[in-house]
């Protein structure tokens, strides 16, 4: 037992390091022009809120969007963006793109250190200065969003809203990892298809889906689970649902969805194993 603890903690110090080491090669790269830092800051920040402007102007405009108020809305929306911020400041570099990485062999990389593959993987995305941009400007509007309730927080309310954040952030990523591992066969397009599932997850997260039939209530929380991202951990917490147990509904679809991502990149590791990246094979590299 005491072995097992010894061992726990040894790898929570080992991931703790190679934060601090991604983050200074990260605070290096991101400050070796000021001039670009602060464009690539104040783009990023731009394009965060332009992600998220029609939701927004349109609950404005009428004070609200079906059944949410306005700051309900802007709750949801800053909920969606902290998602989408936590995933952009732990797994930049590529590692959410995972199809990327994989379909140009660069998962080589990853293979020859002495470290195990989820560990890099978990570690070596971690961008806190270029990636954090969006988890800011998405905590200030959760924050505003909740000013303007003006709602009691109780210690467990605020512990399901933590829990419910990392499940979204689990089910968008581990999404993201099940077509993306398609590039252990399929490099090319598994990467194309990686890249727009991103990019329609963030045109997509915003919106509250009340209302919609059951067939895309269906498809936009299984087939493209966007509603996992904000909409549905939302109504639980801001009791807009008759049903108690919703608030289980992320968290158990996180469990879900990153057991299916495991099996298939593990799959994909061992034919990956065999056959290495075939993508460049054509041109005359990995022969």
């Amino acid at each position: 037992m005491e072995d097992k603890e010894n061992g726990q903690m040894h790898t929570l110090s080992r991931i703790l390091k190679l934060w601090r080491v991604h983050a200074w090669l990260d605070f290096i790269f991101a400050t070796r022009s000021l001039r670009l830092f602060a464009i690539n800051y104040i783009s990023d920040g731009v394009l965060t809120i332009a992600s998220v402007s029609s939701t927004l102007l349109l609950a404005v405009r009428f004070d609200g969007i079906g059944p949410w108020r306005l700051p309900q809305i802007l709750f949801m929306l800053g909920y969606a963006m902290t998602v989408t911020g936590l995933l952009s400041t732990l797994f930049g570099y590529n590692v959410l793109y995972i199809g990327r990485r994989l379909g140009r062999g660069q998962l080589d990389h990853t293979l020859i250190q002495p470290q195990p593959i989820w560990m890099a993987l978990l570690t070596e995305g971690f961008n806190p200065f270029l990636g954090s941009i969006s988890l800011l400007t998405g905590i200030v509007m959760l924050w505003w969003g909740f000013n303007q309730l003006q709602q009691p927080a109780s210690i467990g309310w605020v512990i399901t809203l933590l829990i419910s954040l990392v499940a979204s952030a689990v089910v968008m990523l581990a999404f993201n990892f099940i077509w993306g591992s398609l590039a252990f066969w399929a490099p090319r397009g598994a990467e194309e298809i990686n890249s727009l599932l991103i990019d329609m997850f963030a045109q997509l997260k915003g919106y509250p889906l009340d209302g919609l039939g059951s067939l895309m209530m269906g498809t936009l929380l299984i087939a493209l689970p966007v509603g996992f991202v904000a909409w549905l951990p939302c109504r639980a917490l801001l009791g807009l649902t008759d049903q108690p147990l919703d608030v289980l509904a992320t968290p158990l679809a996180a469990l879900f969805f990153s057991a299916l991502a495991i099996l298939i990149f593990r799959r994909g590791l061992r034919h990956y194993m065999q056959v290495g990246s075939r993508r460049y094979h054509d041109m005359g590299h990995r022969r």
